[in-house]
């Protein structure tokens, strides 16, 4: 028997909740596919996923099933004991990257708090307590943590919370120079997004990934992939480095791992795993059944030619008409990125007004991201069927045109 729910509205967020957020005027309540229903009736198109998260779009029945199964069964048991969801998914994630060891946890700062506890260990066990400094590049974003917001390069999110952590120097993302000149003996990790996602969707070079590459080793530094918005197919390889050919050390994995469902995985090497001896480091939910029940349908459909495939060519779909209404319109330069996850950067005379663009999607029944004041960013479904393209780029030009007019 079902309890009466007290009816909400978008006005009670403003009475109970934390002001740490401004969400959009109205409440999504249901999803199936790249469709969204919110609570008047009203359908959207959805092109934000989740902020990459919702990587098979939303009810999906292999994730409704994985997820149902597995509540009937077992839903937490803790990390005094193991439980098969978590070891399949682990086997899975060893089975398809350069990694030998994966710690489960709950988000993508979870995993880079983990990603981060970890090369410093490894540097503190082998070369000693000076070998500590970190560097990451300007404009990055690792999450939200005490640790992980210091070493993102956004003093906007860090800055006003006492005291920053020491020994994390950023430089500019894509300046090989400025990473030579930075490190030193005395670096025990440089972290590097393979496509800045917050930042405003911007791809490495495949010369600055490669002389990363090189510099870690020359250094005895490790290098961490922060693959939280890029992995998972995302790029239409399972990881990004895959695309650029380029190993790390450490390589953190959460948003699509998950398609909705809260997971994360820090992968590495046995060799660097076994700094991390028992009781060095834990998390109460990591790896719990449900979790990892739905990982494992994620990594099953995911992991296909099929859909891999299907990520460029959805891509071209989406370059080829975004570029056509950029120029169109004169409201963005270019249109980058890699598979599923877009920018487009916005011209002079609209930069800053990437709100105002969200904004008129929506009043178009379409959902639309942003990655900061200057670049519209779209991280749709990966298996969005192309009529919902269609449709939703169609909103998307009248947004525009009526945003221009």
């Amino acid at each position: 028997m079902s309890v009466e729910q007290a009816p909400v509205q978008r006005a009670d967020f403003d009475q109970v909740m934390v002001p740490n957020y401004a969400p959009a005027a109205f409440i999504p309540v249901r999803g199936a596919g790249s469709r969204v229903w919110d609570q008047s009736g009203r359908e959207l198109i959805d092109f934000a996923g989740g902020i990459a998260v919702n990587v098979l779009g939303h009810a999906h029945p292999a994730l409704v099933g994985a997820l149902t199964e597995q509540a009937n069964n077992l839903w937490h048991v803790s990390n005094v004991f193991t439980n098969e969801p978590a070891l399949r998914l682990a086997k899975k994630l060893v089975d398809a990257t350069f990694a030998e060891r994966v710690f489960f946890c709950n988000s993508g700062a979870e995993a880079n708090e983990a990603a981060f506890k970890l090369a410093r260990r490894v540097a503190f066990d082998r070369f000693g307590e000076e070998k500590y400094e970190i560097i990451a590049a300007l404009n990055s974003f690792h999450g939200r943590t005490l640790f992980t917001v210091n070493v993102g390069g956004q003093s906007k999110y860090s800055d006003g919370f006492g005291p920053k952590i020491t020994g994390i120097t950023h430089i500019p993302f894509n300046d090989l120079d400025a990473l030579k000149a930075a490190i030193s003996d005395k670096t025990c990790a440089v972290v590097l997004e393979p496509i800045q996602g917050e930042g405003g969707v911007l791809p490495a070079e495949q010369a600055y990934l490669q002389g990363a590459r090189e510099l870690c080793d020359q250094h005895n530094a490790l290098l961490v992939f922060d693959e939280v918005q890029t992995g998972m197919g995302r790029t239409g390889h399972l990881f990004a480095y895959q695309h650029y050919g380029v190993t790390p050390d450490i390589l953190t994995s959460a948003k699509s791992l998950g398609g909705g469902f809260p997971i994360a995985a820090m992968l590495t090497t046995e060799d660097l795993a076994k700094h991390l001896v028992v009781g060095t480091h834990g998390t109460t939910y990591g790896g719990n059944p449900l979790a990892c029940a739905v990982g494992n349908a994620v990594f099953d459909v995911i992991n296909t030619p099929d859909v891999l495939q299907g990520v460029e060519a959805k891509h071209q779909l989406f370059k080829t008409r975004l570029e056509k209404i950029g120029q169109q319109y004169g409201v963005f330069t270019q249109v980058r990125g890699l598979g599923l996850l877009l920018g487009c950067v916005l011209s002079d005379a609209w930069k800053g007004r990437a709100k105002d663009i969200f904004n008129a999607a929506e009043k178009e029944n379409l959902m639309i991201l942003q990655a900061g004041p200057d670049v519209v960013r779209f991280a749709p479904s990966l298996v969005v069927e192309e009529a919902d393209i269609t449709e939703g780029l169609d909103r998307f030009e009248r947004a525009i045109k009526h945003l221009t007019a």
